[in-house]
């Protein structure tokens, strides 16, 4: 609904504007595409509850809003737009030609420091929103990018009488697989997206383009979920698990099954041993290793579960795009840095871990491996690595300039904290690894490296960096991968998602593997992957080879 305001419309300043004014402080300053007309008409939305009286618009010569002033619920607010330069491009895909953008200012008589009214804070989220939102050719940019999902995104009778709840990253690759459950059939009011917390680059403008596209958009912070959260987290947590229960509960009053695609294990108990979603849903597909830990610790699933974390697709093709990926977030916040010649420690010699221990070493960094498993730490060594089973036996045999995680658990213990050279780096590629600095558990006196992550002063004196905010470094404030290098595995989650709904009725519950290796190399995926990105194509014969 749009709120209908009485508008005086000038050219310039009105004579009394500067009395009415003078006292308004910069709210917030946010740069997009959004023209300002459609930023006007997004807050005109957001106002609509409240008593407004429209001030004045300024317009400029041809037509375009300047300034919009408001008196609303007895708070005086003024947005103003100007050109703004543009700026490297937004999005992994450049857009051509490049959009224009707009820079709007919310001013407010709001004290500064002050909390800010309901009616202004909901003008700057309606700002936000707007200006935030992925453009039209962006969207298409980043779906082109994706053949291979293109290819199977063809609408079939398996899921459209579905539900789906989706938790994971916010990055771009993630519009791209909702907007291909979306064609293949599942309705986009019947599509709840989750955000699990981290910070990823472009979280803001996935988030917005999902509200606009008309699924819901929320956060479920995976700290709730693993005991790590602070403040206002859990009660957050518990809200927006309580709105996913009410949106399960009304997609089965519909008539509908509901699937779970969960990066993490969202039907994990969260704190004091309480589900944050309590409502039986139909089908899991769980990504992720450390969701599956967690759905292995409660009672055996009572519904099917598809295991694409240890599928074929993500062992064997994902991991090389997460580890490229997690070594260039790493070698970007620290460009200063030397690498070559330096010790690492790296613990964690899994899927991921052994990947990133191979890479630091092709960079000519001197590697020392730690892990739990003897029979992982037999393989490390004969591979060429300097192994030790704890860090605690690493850190008192050599002294590294950096320790990486990609453990998925705590591998950093109060015990550990004076062993730690000054000036260490700490990279932890799975959210709980350096979580005793994270969370304030170790007490350590910290400063804020704004961009880059905190400095922690250690027991004896000396610095240790936690880079990033002590989650998955490859996301902070970074877009992870790039959409092209994610297409397979989002192609054959989607792949996985069309088997598992035909088939829910029928599987045993439980956690099954096989059937989404089958269903993966039954589509054709692999032989599709080759001829779009590893076959060489003679000059000419670009079309026809099996190319999405």
């Amino acid at each position: 609904m749009t709120v209908e305001v009485e508008t005086t419309t000038v050219r310039g300043e009105p004579a009394d504007s500067g009395r009415d004014f003078a006292s308004l402080r910069l709210i917030e300053a946010l740069t997009g595409p959004a023209t300002p007309d459609e930023v006007r008409d997004a807050v005109s939305e957001a106002v609509a509850p409240h008593p407004v009286t429209a001030w004045h618009t300024d317009e400029s010569p041809d037509g375009t809003p300047r300034t919009v002033a408001l008196r609303i619920a007895g708070h005086h607010v003024r947005l103003v737009w100007e050109p703004a330069a543009p700026a490297r491009h937004r999005t992994l895909d450049p857009v051509v030609p490049e959009p224009a953008l707009w820079r709007t200012a919310v001013l407010a008589d709001v004290t500064e420091g002050a909390q800010l009214p309901a009616p202004v804070r909901e003008i700057v989220e309606a700002v936000r929103e707007r200006t935030d939102r992925l453009t039209h050719a962006e969207v298409d940019a980043l779906w082109s990018a994706m053949p291979l999902l293109r290819h199977f995104a063809h609408r079939g009778p398996e899921i459209g009488d579905w539900a789906l709840v989706f938790r994971d990253h916010y990055v771009e690759n993630s519009v791209g697989f909702l907007l291909a459950a979306e064609r293949a059939g599942i309705p986009r009011e019947w599509i709840y997206a989750l955000a699990k917390g981290d910070r990823t680059a472009g979280r803001h403008r996935v988030h917005a383009w999902f509200r606009a596209r008309g699924y819901r958009s929320d956060v479920l912070d995976n700290s709730v979920i693993d005991g790590t959260a602070l403040g206002q987290e859990v009660p957050a947590a518990r809200r927006v698990g309580a709105d996913v229960d009410r949106f399960i509960a009304a997609a089965h009053r519909a008539g509908r099954r509901v699937l779970v695609i969960d990066d993490g294990g969202l039907l994990a108990r969260g704190p004091g041993s309480v589900r944050l979603v309590s409502e039986p849903v139909d089908a899991v597909v769980e990504l992720t290793v450390s969701g599956l830990k967690r759905i292995g610790s409660g009672p055996p699933p009572a519904v099917p579960v598809f295991n694409v974390a240890r599928s074929q697709l993500k062992s064997l093709l994902s991991y090389e795009e997460i580890a490229d990926s997690c070594l260039r977030r790493l070698r970007e916040l620290v460009p200063g840095q030397k690498f070559i010649g330096r010790r690492v420690v790296a613990v964690g010699f899994g899927t991921l871990g052994a990947r990133l221990a191979r890479r630091l070493r092709s960079l000519g960094c001197r590697v020392t491996v730690v892990d739990q498993d003897t029979l992982t730490l037999i393989q490390a060594a004969e591979q060429g690595f300097e192994t030790e089973p704890t860090l605690n036996a690493a850190l008192r045999r050599c002294s590294p300039f950096l320790v990486t995680g990609s453990t998925g658990e705590p591998l950093l213990r109060a015990e550990d904290l004076p062993l730690l050279p000054d000036g260490v780096l700490l990279a932890g590629f799975a959210t709980k690894d350096f979580s005793l600095l994270s969370t304030g558990g170790a007490g350590l006196p910290e400063s804020t490296l704004t961009g880059v992550g905190a400095r922690y002063r250690l027991p004896g004196g000396g610095l240790a960096t936690l880079l990033g905010d002590g989650r998955s470094l490859n996301l902070f404030e970074y877009e992870g991968i790039p959409n092209s290098g994610y297409d397979a595995y989002r192609a054959g989650t989607l792949i996985a998602v069309r088997e598992l709904c035909r088939r829910a009725a029928a599987l045993a519950p439980g956690v099954h593997v096989r059937e989404v290796d089958e269903a993966v190399r039954d589509a054709g995926l692999f032989e599709t992957y080759y001829e779009t990105y590893v076959a060489d194509t003679p000059p000419g014969q670009a079309q026809g080879r099996g190319r999405p």
